[in-house]
Parts: C-alpha cells; sequence; structure tokens
C-alpha cells in the first residue's frame, strides 16, 4: 500500500454528491462498505493477475452510508496492488458458481507489492486532483 499526497483528507461532503462527481471520473463505490465507513475505488492499470487500485477511503460523520444525504469525510487516498485468486476456492458451493452467483474468490494478496511505486503515486495523484477542489467538497477549517 502507498499512501498519497493530496488536499482530499479531511474534505466533507454529501454522500450522493460525492458519488456523483466521483462517477464522471470513473471512481465508484468499492463493495466492502459498512453504515459508518466505505472506500471509493477506480482500476489504474490491471496486468493478469496483478490489478493496480486507487483507493479512496472515507468515514461517514452524519447519517448512515445508505443515505445520499450522509455527511462523509475523506481520509487518506493509497495505491494498492489486489492480485487475484486465479485457483479454485474449496470453500465455496459448486451450485452457487454454476449459477454465477460466485464470482469473487478470495484475494491471493489485497496489498500485493507495487512495482513501479512512482509511477502510480503520480496517477493516483493526478486522477484526484481533477476532482478534489470540486466545490461539493469542503476543505476542513484550519
Amino acid at each position: 500500500m502507498i499512501e498519497l499526497k493530496t488536499n482530499l483528507p479531511g474534505k466533507k461532503s454529501l454522500f450522493g454528491d460525492a458519488c456523483n462527481i466521483l462517477i464522471e471520473h470513473d471512481i465508484q463505490m468499492g463493495g466492502n462498505w459498512d453504515f459508518d465507513r466505505g472506500n471509493f475505488d477506480t482500476i489504474l492499470n490491471q496486468d493478469g493477475d496483478n490489478t493496480i487500485y486507487l483507493r479512496i477511503p472515507f468515514h461517514v460523520i452524519d447519517g448512515e452510508l445508505d443515505e445520499d444525504s450522509a455527511m462523509i469525510e475523506f481520509d487518506v487516498p493509497f495505491i494498492i496492488n489486489h492480485v487475484i485468486n486465479i485457483g479454485l476456492d474449496d470453500d465455496d458451493s459448486p451450485v452457487l458458481a454454476s449459477v454465477g452467483l460466485d464470482q469473487f474468490q478470495t484475494p491471493e494478496d489485497q496489498d500485493g507489492p507495487i512495482v513501479y511505486d512512482e509511477k502510480w503515486v503520480r496517477e493516483g495523484e493526478a486522477r484526484i486532483a481533477k476532482f478534489s477542489d470540486h466545490p461539493i467538497f469542503i476543505a476542513p477549517l484550519v
């Protein structure tokens, strides 16, 4: 994992507004969320079984995450290398797999090594710079 230096941490926004702006930049809500926190994710690079993600974590400071009106605050974004498991998963149900409900296996390595550190840092920071000054993102008071 590589943390990024951006002006996003500490900024706040309504969850629905943030989703609308981020989707315009091909960044979507990640699947592993809870009512008080979550991540926005996008793929920076995919090569075989390695996928480099830009992950933008946030936490809810008012409301619940399933509501567009929930107020969220962004945490430090980072880059992660997710290495997929291309083998069979012995714990999964063959019935679920046959009907397409068992699409995702446990990753082989959720935080694999990132070979091109500086490249991913520059690309991740540039992607965030494209939207982080949007007026819907309220900067923290200093």
